[in-house]
Parts: C-alpha cells; structure tokens; sequence
C-alpha cells in the first residue's frame, strides 16, 4: 500500500555559519507542518542563529515548540535512547525522542551527517524511511542529471536520494508558501499597510522620487564605491540595511565606530537606517517594500526572486572560486530575455559586487534599466511559481513508496 503523504518528518540542520542553512530548513520545517499537517521535528545544532530568525525560539531549550514545529536541539548525547532495543519503550514526548525513534520522511539539510544511532535505527525500521540529501541551490547544468539520484548505504538496507532545489522544471524547485505571492500584491497595492510598515522601521513613508533599496549582504570592498556613487547622484535613495556582517563597514564609511540597529546616517543623496536582525516574515516585507534588494547567500536570495524587483546576488564566496561559476550559471537563465543594454548593465553590477570591484561604475548603467529588469524580475517569478519544492518533496516521497510497492508485488509473482 503507498502512503499518500508521510505524518512526520525529521528535518537535520548543522548550522555552519550566517543563516542560510537555518533559514531554508526553518521554511521548510514549518510550510510542511502548516499547508501539509506534518508532524516536523527539526533538529538544530546552534539554537541561537535559530532564535534571530524566530523570536519566541529558546536557546538554552532542548526540547520546544515554536509555530507549529518540534524544535530539538542536535548535540551529542540527543540520541542516546536510540541504542535500546527495537521495540523498548521510550520516554514520553517531550522528555527523549518521543513515540516514535525515526520519521517517515527524514531529510539532512545541505549534506550534514546524520546521527550513526539515528541511521542505525532507521534501517532496523520494518518500512523504512525515505531518506533525503537537500542539497544546496544551484543553476548548474550538472544539477538537472544529479537530481534524485539514489545512494546507497554501504552496509545497511538503506538508500539515500539526492534532492537538488533549482530554477527549471528537472529539479526540485523552491521553497514557496501558498499565499506568498498572494500577501505580496496585497502589499504592494495597499498604501496602508505599506505605511504601517516604514512606520514599524522609524521612518514615514518616502516620496516616489526616493530609490528604495535593501541591502543585506557579507563584508564587501565595494561597499564604499557603491555608496560614493549614491551619495552623489542625482536621485535620492534612501538604503535600509539589516544588522549583520556588513555593518562594522557602513559604521566605517559615516566614521561612526558605535554602528548599531537604530543608527541613521545621510551623506549627499544618500540617507541610510540600520535595521534589527527581522524574522523571516518581516523580511518579505523589507523586500516587498523596496525598489531594489541586494541579498546574500541562498535563503535571502530565494525570497527576493518572489519579489518581482530587481536585485542584486552576493553569492556565498568560496575559496576555489566555484562560487563563479555558479554565479554565471544562474545569470545565464536569468538574463535570456533581457536586451542587450539591461542584460550588460546586471552582468556588470553582479560581477562587480562580487568580485569587490567598483560597483559604484555600473551603477548608474543598472539603474537606467531598472523599469526592464522589474519586467523581467516578474516574469521570472512567475515562472518559478510552478516549481515548488514542498509539494515535489512530498511527490518524491509517494513516488519512492509506489517503487517499493511495485518491487515487493514483482517479488511475490
């Protein structure tokens, strides 16, 4: 018999560094404990990155339940009841593992290793879970052939399948909440809410000559040039920047070594507010708010593509320069239906953003093309809609139990 959907699912997170890791298994976890009625348990090694995204999170809990979802802290001595015998009763939920040692459905976000007592009980599992490998995002070509591709284990009755979010329909998708797009347009059209959130920020609503811009980002030597450019321009932009690994060189830039969430500077055209760290879902609203979104990393990168505004992507660096590579994959896709003018002008502020050039040069080449890179920004996320990585996760899963169905019918004939 194929299960339709599975009832619990245990989500693995080993934050490395930042909140990209988190922030994507965080989405996750509770879009298939709220549109899908999961049973999610995530199991997070740093619980302090986790609280900065979701408020009432406790650190210093082993065991919580924060909207919707089962929050367990993964340290070392988390799986020792998982060495009693099959069948041994457990503590009760919410003091050791719970009812049940295992889930139906157990995903390791971005490579992370597994418990050996947790695979271990898995695979003494009558029916055994469907194993996961959430891989990071990329727009690579190679992604497309890797996508679902099983791993088996060594030496145990198990098998582990690479899962590869992306941008075409050969792969796993994105994460997408059910009602995000339809909260965005409300937003966008509703001048109330639009005020009430400047007014959440300190600051009234800025005028329609104002570039808005949000700027999230890692330590950049391009910082200073970009903000040059904006400080003596023409048109007023008002730059919103979260507190994060950015700020030590904001404070730099106004000589202001006490930078801090609340600090506000104004050099020439440019006036700038340093934002709190914002939970996830008022980070949407940071996006849907500006005209222009400058992300990191994958989480806030996903989260502006649904915004419909151009951005700008400082990909996660890398020592071996693969990180490049990725960037021009993704441009790649993103840029086909650009003319020539839009599409050197993005190509030329993403490389400079990312190589730390001068990033104020192409600037102004970026900001005359902005009216046709919004197009292609909605375009692009309208074309992304259809491919939503909690509903294929979930086809996955039936997919995996029609084979299994299929390999013990073939066995009894």
């Amino acid at each position: 018999m194929v299960t339709d959907i599975p009832k619990r699912c245990d989500i693995f997170c080993n934050v490395i560094d930042n909140y990209g890791d988190i922030g994507v298994s965080w989405r996750l976890a509770r879009q298939l404990a709220h549109e899908h009625g999961l049973q999610v348990r995530l199991w997070v090694d740093d619980l302090v990155s986790l609280a900065k995204l979701c408020p009432e999170a406790d650190a210093t809990r082993d065991v919580q339940h924060c909207r919707g979802v089962e929050v367990r802290r993964w340290s070392e001595d988390a799986f020792t009841t998982l060495s009693r015998p099959v069948g041994h009763p457990l503590p009760p939920a919410g003091e050791g593992l719970g009812e049940r040692v295992v889930a139906d459905l157990v995903i390791e976000a971005f490579a992370c290793k597994l418990p050996e007592a947790y695979i271990e009980a898995m695979a003494a599992q009558e029916r055994k879970p469907v194993w996961i490998n959430l891989e990071y995002l990329s727009a690579e070509g190679w992604v497309e052939g890797c996508h679902k591709l099983p791993s088996p284990h060594p030496s145990l009755p198990l098998t582990r399948y690479f899962f590869f979010p992306g941008f075409t329909p050969q792969t796993g998708g994105l994460l997408l909440e059910r009602d995000l797009l339809a909260r965005r347009d409300a937003f966008q059209t509703d001048a109330a809410q639009q005020q009430a959130f400047w007014r959440s920020v300190g600051l009234d609503m800025p005028g329609a000559e104002v570039l808005k811009v949000s700027l999230f980002g890692y330590e950049n030597a391009a910082l200073a040039g970009l903000f040059d450019t904006w400080a003596t321009g023409t048109q007023p932009v008002l730059c919103l920047v979260p507190e994060g690994r950015i700020l030590p060189q904001v404070g730099r830039y106004f000589s202001d070594a006490a930078a801090r969430a609340g600090s506000g500077y104004a050099r020439g055209n440019l006036t700038l507010r340093i934002l709190p760290f914002v939970e996830q879902e008022r980070y949407d609203e940071l996006l849907w708010a500006c005209d222009v979104n400058f992300v990191r990393g994958e989480d806030s990168c996903v989260r502006a593509q649904w915004v419909g505004k151009p951005f700008v992507w400082q990909i996660y660096p890398q020592h071996d320069a693969v990180h490049r590579d990725k960037l021009q994959a993704f441009l790649k896709l993103y840029q086909v239906s650009l003319g020539s003018a839009a599409s050197q002008a993005l190509q030329g502020l993403w490389q400079e953003w990312n190589d730390e050039g001068a990033a104020g040069r192409m600037w102004p080449a970026f900001a005359a093309s902005r009216k046709e890179l919004e197009h292609r920004a909605q375009d692009w996320a309208r074309h992304l809609a259809g491919n939503n990585l909690a509903l294929n996760l979930l086809d996955f899963y039936r997919e995996i139990g029609r084979m299994r169905a299929f390999k013990i019918e073939g066995s009894k004939s």
